[in-house]
């Protein structure tokens, strides 16, 4: 997908190069967090590390993607109402559960499922139903190797080749749309990502997104190697202690796009839609941490809101950093008040401990045989995702959308519950500590 994608967006080989430079300018000059990386065996995965965009148009399309992205072992994580923001889709992301799944698949994909009901237009409405139902994202191969994979509970090497193959098809950008020009300017009048979902024959990857470990320094260089990054860098400020997600891009691009007239003739327009995008991950937050960055958020956005025109971004980054600064900026601090999650493990003079004098995990970190690091974050925000849609699709001729959550709904299309973030983190966490104690008593034990 990586490399499909880099054909069809030349200008992300050029946000590559870009951010592994970065990458390991940052790891230069910082050896201790480079050894920490190394040791928790997180380092190799940043290179690799992407995530996906892609926005569906039916709920048949939502479910059969989840049997897809099964086979691949990736599975629905979250939900994310984005209509608070103005943007008539709801979502979840698909990626691996799980530490040792992440370091060998870090790939995610934020999946957006078009809410036709927040479209106030009720011919428009069905018009847009009508050509969502006509459509099929899915090769005939690729469905026939998600069934064979379920029934037998994984796909051999060579069906494994030929799956990977036929799902990129559903993937793949199609530089014809499904649509008249008129019936594309009444969608895009609506609003363009109504557009972008409803007049094309797939769900083409819309961003791919790399992993950097200084989106300040990415956002700083990009003009010089040609690249126009959007005003402000969405998410919480530039820290120490970095949480949750940081995320920046690059305008989507304006793609030439044929239309087929009523005469069956092809009409040359264009599209825009696909752009770059940059990410910073910090610590999974806790339900506490969530609602004090939440709060925070709140209150920078109070004093001051992004425009999207970049006028007002000193003053906003000025405001935020201001706003975040009740919110601990040590890992040690943002431990003691229950905000983050981290991974415990044995320190040097722990793994060759013979006891341990207390049982309590303050302790055992006060004597030195046990550490701890932040678990990365490896989901989304809602405002940052809508931040990016707006800044890529402009917030021009759109209507406005009420905040009208409905995860019940997202549900039942998908075919199954989304996996609660907090639980997730919160079960690795309690995992480390476990095998902390018991690595610990079984010294104790053998002394």
């Amino acid at each position: 997908m990586s490399a499909m994608y880099r054909n069809e967006v030349p200008a992300y080989g050029t946000l590559m190069a870009l951010v592994t430079k970065v990458n390991a300018g940052t790891l230069a000059a910082d050896p201790t967090q480079r050894k920490r990386l190394e040791e928790t065996d997180q380092l190799e995965r940043i290179s690799q590390e992407r995530h996906g965009a892609i926005r569906l148009g039916t709920p048949q399309e939502l479910s059969m993607m989840r049997r897809v992205f099964a086979v691949m072992g990736m599975f629905p994580v979250g939900y994310y109402d984005l209509s608070t923001a103005g943007v008539p889709v709801h979502s979840t992301a698909f990626r691996p559960v799980g530490d040792a799944a992440l370091k060998r698949n870090p790939f995610r994909v934020f999946t957006s499922l078009l809410r036709l009901d927040l479209i106030a237009d009720e011919a428009l409405r069905a018009d847009a139903g009508a050509i969502l139902d006509k459509r099929r994202i899915f090769t005939a191969v690729a469905v026939e190797l998600t069934e064979k994979a379920e029934k037998q509970g994984g796909l051999d090497e060579a069906d494994a080749e030929r799956f990977v193959s036929e799902a990129l098809e559903t993937f793949r950008w199609h530089d014809r749309a499904n649509v008249s020009p008129a019936m594309y300017h009444r969608l895009h009048d609506a609003h363009r990502l109504i557009a972008d979902v409803v007049s094309f024959k797939g769900p083409h990857i819309n961003h791919l997104t790399p992993r950097t470990l200084d989106i300040d320094a990415v956002q700083a260089q990009m003009p010089d190697y040609g690249i126009a990054p959007k005003a402000i860098v969405e998410g919480p400020p530039t820290r120490d202690c970095p949480i949750l997600l940081r995320q920046t891009s690059f305008k989507a691009l304006e793609e030439p796009v044929s239309f087929e007239a009523e005469d069956g003739s092809w009409q040359e327009g264009s599209h825009t839609a696909r752009f770059g995008e940059i990410e910073q991950r910090g610590i999974a937050l806790t339900p506490k941490g969530r609602a004090l960055y939440d709060d925070l958020l709140n209150a920078s956005r109070k004093i001051i809101r992004p425009a999207a025109d970049g006028s007002n971004a000193v003053d906003y980054d000025k405001a935020l950093s201001e706003a975040f600064r009740p919110f601990p900026d040590s890992w040690a601090g943002i431990r003691a008040e229950d905000l983050g999650y981290f991974a415990y493990s044995l320190t040097a003079k722990g793994k060759t401990a013979k006891a341990g004098s207390s049982e309590h995990l303050d302790d055992l970190i006060a004597e030195g045989l046990v550490q701890f690091d932040p678990i990365v974050y490896e989901d989304f925000l809602p405002v940052s995702a809508a931040g990016i849609f707006q800044s890529n699709l402009g917030d021009d001729a759109a209507q406005e959308f009420t905040a009208s959550p409905n995860q019940q709904r997202f549900e039942q299309d998908l075919g199954t519950t989304v996996l609660n973030e907090f639980d997730h983190y919160q079960g690795i966490e309690e995992a480390s500590i476990a095998e902390c104690l018991t690595a610990l008593a079984h010294a104790e034990a053998a002394e």
